[in-house]
Formats: C-alpha cells, structure tokens, sequence
C-alpha cells in the first residue's frame, strides 16, 4: 500500500518515477559522503591524540644505557632486564622504535666518564644509570640530555640533586632509600644472631651511597651496643683480600654494602660466608638465589618498572627538573632455608611470617 502511494498507478511493477529515482540517488550519495568524513575526522582525531603512538608516530628513539656491572649481557633478575621489559610493556621495543645504546664499565669504573661522554656524542634521547657512578658520570658529560636514574642510594648525599621533590636538573628518577636500609639490616643480623657483637662490614666507600649506607650502619651499632668494622672492597682484587682478612678476623656476622662490586662478586662472598659458617645479611635476593642467607631491599622490578615510566614520560614531553625523584614502596625480605640449616641456623617463626619468599 505505501509503495502505491508513493509511486502511483494501480499496479504492483510499476518502475519508479525518474524524480523519486534522482531523490534516491541524492540521498545515498549524501550519506556515502558524511560517513568519508565521519572517519577522516575520527582519524585526525586519532592522529593528534598525545598517546598515539608515543605521541610520534614512526619516531626511533635512541636510549643510553649506562652501566658498571655485573655482567656485559643482560641477566635475568637483574634491574636493567627488568628494565628493558617494562619498557617493552610500554610499548618501545628495540628493533622497531627503540635503539638501545649499551656501555659496560666491566667493574673498571675509571672508564664510566668516557662512556658518558660517548653517549652524549651519539646524541642519545635519555640516558639510564644503573648505579650512583654512573649517574655522576653521566651528569658531569652533560647538562641538558635527560639522565633517567635506576638504583642511587642517596642522590642528594651524592651531590646529584638538591631536592626529592623538585629535582631542578636534568637528573630524575628512584632512591633506593640505601642509607635507611642499612640501620634495619644489622638490627635483621642481630635478630637473626641474638649473641651478635662484632660484624664485618664488606663494601666499597669509593660508591657514594654506599659510603652513606656504612655511616648509618655505624649509628645504628652504636645504638645497638654493636663493633662493626669496614672491609674495602673498591676493586676486584681486593675482594680475595678482604674475604681472607674476614676468615682471619671470625666476625659474629656480615653486613654486605650494595655496589656493582660486590653484586658482580655474590657468589664468592656468598660462598665464603657458607664456608666460614658465618652469617650474612646481604642487599637484594639475587645474593640470596646464589646461596647467601638473608636478603633485605628493594624490589627490582618494581623499581624498574617505575624507571621505565620516567622514561616513557620524557619521550612524551615531561622535562627532568619538574619530575619529583621517586622512593621504592616495596621491600623484600628474602630467605633461603637451606643456608640457613648448612649454618646451622634457626630461624624463628615470626621472622619466617615476616619473609616476602623463602628460597629452599
């Protein structure tokens, strides 16, 4: 009936009129053309968005990374792995958007100065410190490409910034908090040790923030009615000595200052310490996964992750002096049983409840 209608006539198969068929053709072309620019808007749109895809699309972004140890690879569970992945998550992958541009120190750290100014010379995007020397390094090659750092103890105590919170160069990224950590190891060592009264301390006081780390150790002894003396190790070579002067000396314990040294060298103080029967609280679990007693720090993950948002934010725009210097949230105190029964150790349950993992 509407099809009579509108076309008139008496008969079902009646063509259309040529005006009705003119209208047809109008109405479809209009809407063909709203819908092309429908999505030509939809796609500027799209293409003016801040986060797509990296805010440039088709830009390689060459990033510097700086490190002294511990090995030239990436290690699995090391900082800098976690690192690359979680920039990976964040959508910078090398070999399609990002190039990453690797120096390793090696454990020589009269080369870090060097391999900054190299990064400066290549004309890197950011570049990312694994460790207080090598951001120092890092900032005395350059005072306008972005410095990203991973894993400085004390960065105000180490002359890098003068503010957490408005870091006011072109320095940013995490504390590890290094100095308050120590003061709560040697108090897990006593826990651990209820008859502890002298403690070896094995670190390198050349490392800033581990020289930071060892002064509030030495409060914190005092404080405790503890001796603690230092066993330098600032070089490969002196770690033999020092692990020598440690079997001489028979401590009560050991405290393990975190350094690019001593990470490089954790399976030699680990196994000096089981040998000596000697127990240990050592910086991160990878001390502990190569068979050292008690680990008390930071998450590496986690603050890598945080490492790689700073990152991110800077290739987006965001200027190091107006991004506030993050502290980790997240500690870990790790275990591993098996030490502790070969020392002939025993663990108490509350500490136990406490533990983050315990390695068997």
């Amino acid at each position: 009936m509407l099809q009579r209608a509108l076309f008139g006539g008496g008969g079902g198969h009646a063509a259309p009129p040529r005006a009705f068929q003119r209208m047809m053709e109008r109405r479809t072309f209009l809407m063909r053309l709203t819908g092309a620019l429908l999505a030509g808007s939809l796609l500027a749109g799209s293409l003016a968005s801040p986060g797509a895809a990296q805010g440039q699309a088709g830009k390689i972004w060459r990033l510097g990374l700086l490190r002294e140890g511990p090995s030239e690879r990436l290690t699995p569970g090391e900082i800098s792995t976690h690192f690359v992945e979680a920039l990976r998550d964040l959508g910078y992958v090398e070999g399609r958007n990002l190039v990453i541009e690797s120096r390793y120190a090696g454990g020589r750290p009269d080369q870090i100065p060097e391999f900054a100014s190299e990064l400066v010379r290549l004309k890197v995007d950011v570049i990312v410190t694994v460790g207080t020397r090598e951001t120092i390094g890092a900032k005395a090659a350059t005072a306008t490409i972005p410095i990203v750092m991973l894993a400085v103890g004390d960065p105000i105590g180490a002359g890098l910034v003068t503010s957490l919170t408005r870091p006011d160069s072109n320095v940013t990224g995490t504390s590890l908090m290094v100095p308050d950590l120590g003061g709560k190891r040697l108090e897990l060592l006593r826990e651990i040790v209820p008859k502890l009264q002298r403690v070896a301390i094995l670190g390198n006081p050349r490392n800033a923030s581990a020289a930071a780390e060892l002064r509030a150790v030495e409060t914190a002894a005092q404080s405790l009615g503890l001796a603690v003396y230092l066993l330098e190790v600032d070089s490969a070579s002196r770690v033999d000595v020092a692990l020598a002067d440690m079997a001489r000396d028979r401590p009560d314990g050991m405290l393990v200052l975190q350094d690019a040294l001593t990470f490089a060298h954790r399976r030699e103080i680990t196994a000096a310490a089981l040998r000596l029967r000697l127990p240990a609280v050592l910086p991160t679990a990878l001390y502990v996964s190569s068979g050292g007693l008690v680990s008390y720090g930071y998450e590496p993950r986690a603050v890598a992750r945080r490492g790689a948002s700073y990152v991110d934010r800077i290739l987006k725009g965001a200027k190091p002096a107006d991004l506030p210097i993050e502290q980790p949230t997240k500690f870990e105190l790790v275990i591993n049983r098996k030490t502790a029964q070969t020392l002939g150790l025993s663990i108490s349950p509350s500490l136990l409840l406490r533990s983050d993992r315990i390695i068997e």
